[in-house]
């Protein structure tokens, strides 16, 4: 296993996340926007870069600068006027030292504080002040810091703050602290890391609360390097945190498959003297469980028993539900009894889950004494439980008895929730009773009750089924989804039927729907289209679909696949088939046995013993191995070429791979004996027929009451009693 994190002795080697460097915003590498201030840029475009002003002088500047000056400035600026503010600005300059910073600083601010700033004026005068000065002082980073973080503007805010200590000037601990928590509210996570190396390098240390949510966030996103950088970066600064902090990386890795490194991380932290919690111990024997470890899982949770730590109802309920995942009903029941000694009360997710199991098993009497268990101990099923039970029947094909339970909860008005009426919906659909669930659905709205997209795909499904697909198209217009609309799924329900019943005018009215909703087919869509194509014998349309889904990254379906070789081979495209067959292939798609099936059959009638030797060779290279149908396509070309002799030594060899011939072959190979006139192959042959207990059909019987075979009767007595012997096998 590739390990993420390296431990060596009490150290963690952090990798290196040079590359976690967030990427800048454009803010300071703006160029001034010619449409701004035409006149500003030409003023700016006429002064010489050494002068150190920001504006030209003008002829009409003023003698003084009163304050009502400076106050009508920030008054135009405040309300969102900042080219006048900024004419203001330019008047100051023949007063002697002015414009100051404090004038650009108080322009700033005034402007930031309006309701309708816009950025790129905000840029032009920062820009202005970096190359003509005044040079932008602290208070100038903090107007401009405050103000991006005010708007919203994070990762300029972010980007301020980096200019400001390139500049000499430190960002408050405050500042710096906001665009940190409000990056991570909005999930920003790689700027986030940003602001926390800038943090350090000014020996600020986040709160604990931000720490853990960064972590938190950072290892909910699979992050793993970048959550383990902040945790090095953090203890080599020698600021150790408890273990409410460490516990998302454990989360983090146990759910991304690596519990052997959070086995590491978790000793680790226990040499540096952090106490682990039960949350801890849970992390790693999800973990074990998730990945079938159950020596370790056992393991962890005895050395969690021996350090004092009790585990928790949520450690025993995730025990329980990989037991039940591997249908370990047995050793989910007994810690079930576990828990109840040791006198941690399970509660009502524990119970469904093993509801749930049992119903898988079928095991109906346990499910009903343990719901009478249940409500013994004062707890109500609850919507969870319904779906357990209704879920668990309809997965085993129990649909009646899951039909008269959730009808029973619907009507004694016990609360369900809309996953529980899907799971009902279905178990109606499934028995052609869509009408039924449409009232319901109808009713359940009425009550108030919001049905989701699955609720109305699987009524779309149900009428399918029912084959009424003009009433599915009806009820895709008459739904009230959701703001989104119908999804594909939707579209697909109706689609994939249409195209099975080859129903042209229904499939353009669906395409014509799916493309007025803005909806995307998705490879499902085109699969169908491909297959519809396939029957209806369009087969350059076939191709050209095809193509489209290579070039947009989809794949076909191998079902889809095969129809389309099928139908290539039908139409005596032998060689397109085996071009499509080379370019899936090239592009990392696999077919299975029945492609290769397909082109072996086809290269058999076409009489081409090259291709179909190396179909047979490239098969087993494949890892896959011939079935009846292959044997069946050899021993037929075989017995073509008057071959019947090695035809039999393919029969012997599918026995030896367990295969049991079909009467398909036996008639095959019977034929072929027979044209060869070879009266002992046809004898032996009949002789295995009837001892491996191979029903003759119809086909048999033609070919044993031809002339030469009555012949053969008058001239054997054994021969004539074998053919009694099949014809008893007709009898029965």
């Amino acid at each position: 296993m590739k390990k993420i994190l390296e431990i060596d002795g009490d150290y963690l080697k952090c990798p290196d996340l040079a590359r976690l460097a967030p990427p800048r915003s454009a803010w300071p590498r703006l160029a001034t926007p010619p449409h701004s201030f035409a006149a500003l840029n030409v003023q700016l475009a006429k002064q010489p870069i050494a002068s150190g002003n920001f504006l030209p002088p003008r002829s009409d500047a003023l003698e003084g600068l009163p304050l009502k000056t400076l106050l009508s400035m920030q008054g135009h600026a405040s309300s969102g006027n900042f080219a006048k503010a900024l004419d203001i600005l330019n008047s100051m300059r023949n007063v002697p030292g002015k414009p100051t910073v404090y004038d650009f600083n108080a322009l700033l601010y005034s402007y930031l504080k309006s309701q309708s700033v816009l950025l790129e004026y905000v840029v032009q005068v920062y820009h202005g002040m970096e190359r003509f000065g005044p040079t932008p002082n602290a208070s100038t980073f903090n107007v401009l810091l405050n103000g991006m973080l005010s708007l919203g503007h994070l990762k300029d805010a972010f980007v301020i703050a980096e200019d400001m200590f390139g500049g000499g000037f430190l960002p408050s601990f405050t500042s710096l602290s906001k665009i940190l928590k409000k990056m991570l509210q909005v999930g920003d996570l790689v700027n986030t890391i940003g602001v926390f190396k800038l943090m350090l390098k000014l020996e600020y240390f986040p709160t604990e609360p931000s720490l853990s949510l960064l972590i938190s966030k950072l290892s909910k996103a699979k992050m793993i390097q970048e959550v383990w950088f902040v945790c090095y970066a953090l203890m080599s600064k020698g600021h150790f945190l408890g273990a409410y902090v460490y516990n998302p990386i454990l989360w983090a890795l146990c759910k991304s498959g690596q519990s052997y490194n959070a086995l590491e991380l978790y000793y680790w932290m226990k040499r540096k003297g952090i106490v682990h919690n039960a949350c801890s111990y849970t992390a790693l024997i999800y973990g074990f469980g998730r990945e079938g470890l159950w020596r370790d899982l056992l393991g962890c949770l005895n050395e969690m028993e021996s350090d004092g730590c009790k585990p928790s109802v949520i450690t025993y309920t995730i025990i329980i539900k990989f037991l039940c995942g591997e249908g370990r009903i047995a050793g989910a029941l007994e810690f079930l009894a576990k828990m109840e000694r040791e006198g941690c009360e399970p509660d009502m997710t524990t119970y469904n889950v093993i509801l749930h199991e049992l119903c898988l098993q079928d095991r109906v009497d346990e499910v009903f004494r343990l719901l009478d268990m249940i409500e013994n101990k004062g707890f109500s099923p609850n919507s969870y439980t319904y779906a357990a039970l209704g879920g668990g029947l309809l997965k085993t094909g129990k649909i009646g008895i899951a039909c008269e339970l959730l009808l029973d909860v619907i009507t004694r008005g016990c609360y369900v929730d809309v996953a529980v009426y899907n799971i009902y919906f279905h178990c109606l659909c499934h028995e052609n009773r869509s009408k039924e669930a449409l009232y319901l659905l109808k009713k359940m709205m009425e009550e108030g009750l919001m049905p989701s997209n699955v609720s109305f795909n699987t009524i779309l499904k149900g009428f399918c089924r029912e084959n009424n697909i003009s009433k599915a198209l009806k009820l895709l217009d008459c739904f009230k989804w959701n703001e989104n609309g119908p999804d594909v799924v939707s579209f697909n329900t109706i689609l994939s039927v249409a195209c099975k019943q080859k129903k042209h005018s229904m499939i353009q009215r669906v395409l014509s729907r799916l493309k007025n909703g803005g909806v995307q087919p998705n490879a499902v869509s085109l699969n169908c289209l491909i297959q519809y194509f396939c029957r209806v014998e369009k087969i350059s349309d076939c191709l050209k679909l095809l193509d489209y889904m290579t070039c947009n990254g989809s794949s076909p379906t191998i079902v889809t696949f095969n129809v389309l070789l099928g139908s290539l081979c039908k139409n005596g495209l032998v060689g397109i088939a085996q071009q499509v067959f080379k370019h899936l292939r090239n592009t990392g798609f696999f077919p299975d046995t029945t492609s290769y099936n397909i082109l072996i059959h086809a290269f058999i009638r076409e009489g081409n013993k090259v291709m179909v030797n190396q179909l047979v060779n490239d098969m087993y290279s494949q890892g896959l191995k011939p079935d009846l149908f292959t044997y069946g396509s050899l021993i037929s070309g075989l017995c073509k070429e008057g071959n019947a002799s090695v035809a039999l030594k393919l029969r012997d060899e599918m026995v030896e791979n367990g295969l049991a011939p079909s009467v398909v072959i036996y008639n095959t190979l019977l034929e072929a004996m027979f044209q060869r006139g070879t009266y002992s192959d046809v004898f032996s042959l009949l002789k295995i027929l009837v001892l491996e207990g191979c029903q003759p059909n119809e086909a048999t019987f033609e070919i044993l009451n031809r002339p030469i075979c009555k012949s053969w009767m008058k001239r054997s007595v054994e021969f004539a009693k074998l053919l009694e012997l099949v014809d008893e096998c007709k009898a029965n």
